[in-house]
């Protein structure tokens, strides 16, 4: 008879630091392996510490306690299936990111990653040291290698471990997500698989971390391209996987096939699932955010309710003189449709006496935009104040246009402790709106159905800071300021080769400009979900003094 190996997939949500919750998951994963009847469980890159660490793991206090899991872990893995899991690891002075076999209530095989990722949102050469190529390890009758992450993307490291010996190849990952990266990893891992013939196992951790959300979508591949076992994105998943020995060698056994979202799904997803891991991770249970009526922060208080729930989430309408009837029914209707909590503090009597008290200083200068950010700046004092008296934490509501021009005011709707749209720009807002309108899944826990009036989609953009105005009193229509940015952020393009698309030079200039002098502003901006691969914290880091401009 042919030869099985049941292998174990778990693919869940670790926190940064807490040692001792991500151990607890990791046994949980494993009894359920052993009920199973596997051979072996497998979690992700880092599981024990939690990942991305960044300089936290460079505190020896931190690493030597996540060591003494790993080896207290071992001890408890005496019978049943083999245990793999991701965590630090020391060695003659330097650390390493490795991932752990445990079997017999001992550390059986260590693996340590050799490419170290150093682009994007990575910075592990800073953190840890590269180890030289290994090769597989054995559990039952299967030798299996494991190339960590970044090591995957690299043919070196498969090569090695198919020459040495390896039958199948587990990859731990902690991948986190950007639109169309589900695309990528497959692609690249075929080219793993048709380099080495072996079958291949990629497994994602899930959950947000800071601006970064792990989505997951962990896979299993055969020779010849064929997908086995497709897990789901953005969702925590235990599945077996079934091995079974063939004359052309190892082969996995068709399992669970999940279906990917479309890109504006996954967007919606992360986005929901970056808020509700943010605030759990850093204890806050409640939220608050100024709804103006408008289409941002609607959409926003829709990403808080289907992250935490409806009751969890306090709307606060803040009119001036300048706020329409429109948009203060606009903004009772959204809150009414959401089923949240809306308050509604008015400042005109704050901006009336903080006119007068500047009166003698301001005297013989026009109103503009200093009396324009006043007001601004009034809602984020109030709605801070609000903030800390009830613990629910601020939300932010500057989607990516605004935040790239800089359209937004520091210490004003800047305020707050994190931004679900920073990396989504406006265009892409309005898409979401009609998304979310007439799509429901069952881990939104905000209601079904149309939640964001069609009126608020559909009225032109206005902060309502003066007498009629409109957002393309400052900027160019979004579909082209939105057009340009992706020119400038995402691909880097010159102003010429945007230029040559068709767009007016002067107006590529200005938003060129706004572009560099705002820099600032986002050096100061609350995190928000990573959403592409030119998010603007990690992915895009430009001085804030500079003086450079293209003057093709």
């Amino acid at each position: 008879m042919s030869q099985t190996f049941r292998l174990t997939l778990a693919q869940l949500n670790p926190t940064v630091g807490a040692i001792e919750a991500n151990i607890a998951q990791a046994m949980d994963a494993w009894e359920q392996g052993r009920a199973a009847g596997a051979d072996m469980v497998a979690l992700t890159e880092m599981f024990v510490t939690g990942y991305q660490t960044q300089d936290l793991i460079l505190k020896p206090a931190f690493a030597a306690a996540a060591e003494r899991a790993v080896a207290a872990l071992a001890s408890r893995i005496t019978d049943g299936p083999a245990l793999g899991i991701g965590a630090p690891h020391s060695r003659d002075g330097m650390l390493f990111n490795a991932y752990y076999i445990f079997q017999g209530g001992r550390i059986a095989a260590t693996v340590l990653k050799h490419e170290l990722p150093n682009d994007g949102v990575f910075d592990e050469k800073r953190l840890f040291a590269s180890a030289p190529l290994q090769g597989p390890y054995r559990v039952g009758p299967l030798r299996i290698g494991s190339p960590i992450c970044e090591d995957a993307w690299h043919s070196e490291v498969s090569e090695t471990l198919a020459k040495s010996g390896a039958e199948i190849l587990l990859v731990p990952n902690g991948s986190p997500y950007h639109r169309g990266k589900p695309s990528v990893r497959t692609n690249l891992m075929v080219a793993r698989v048709v380099e080495t013939g072996l079958p291949l196992v990629y497994l994602n951790m899930i959950g947000g971390q800071d601006d970064q959300v792990f989505d997951g979508a962990s896979f299993v591949v055969n020779p010849g391209g064929a997908l086995a076992v497709q897990m789901p994105q953005f969702l925590p998943s235990i599945t077996h996987v079934d091995f079974v020995e063939t004359p052309e060698g190892w082969r996995a056994k068709q399992g669970l096939m999940d279906s990917l979202p479309r890109i504006v799904e996954a967007d919606y997803h992360a986005m929901v699932m970056g808020t509700r891991d943010y605030l759990a991770k850093c204890g806050f249970r409640r939220v608050l955010l100024g709804l103006s009526g408008g289409i941002d922060s609607a959409i926003v208080a829709t990403i808080a309710a289907d992250a935490i729930g409806a009751e969890n989430v306090r709307c606060v309408m803040l009119p001036s003189r300048f706020t329409s009837e429109a948009s203060l029914q606009d903004a009772a209707e959204v809150a009414r449709n959401l089923g949240t909590r809306l308050d509604r503090v008015s400042i005109s009597a704050l901006q009336a006496a903080l006119g007068e008290a500047l009166a003698d200083l301001f005297a013989g200068t026009q109103p503009g935009v200093t009396e324009e950010n006043i007001q601004s700046r009034l809602r984020g004092v109030l709605l801070m104040a609000m903030s800390n008296k009830f613990g629910e934490m601020l939300l932010t509501t500057g989607n990516k246009s605004e935040m790239a021009v800089g359209y937004c005011t520091i210490y004003g709707d800047m305020n707050g402790g994190y931004n679900p749209l920073k990396d989504l720009y406006k265009t892409r807002v309005f898409a979401t709106c009609c998304w979310r309108n007439e799509n429901h899944r069952p881990w939104m826990k905000g209601p079904a159905g149309v939640v964001i009036p069609p009126r608020v989609i559909d009225k032109p953009p206005s902060a309502e800071l003066r007498e009629n105005q409109k957002d393309q009193d400052s900027l160019p229509p979004y579909e082209v300021l939105d057009d340009i940015l992706d020119g400038l952020i995402e691909r880097e393009l010159s102003v010429a080769e945007i230029v040559a698309k068709g767009h007016d030079r002067a107006t590529v200039k200005k938003v060129e400009h706004l572009l560099y002098i705002s820099e600032y502003k986002r050096f100061q901006s609350a995190p928000g979900t990573r959403l592409t691969k030119k998010a603007l914290w990690l992915d895009r880091r430009y001085p804030m003094a500079m003086r450079w401009r293209d003057e093709g």
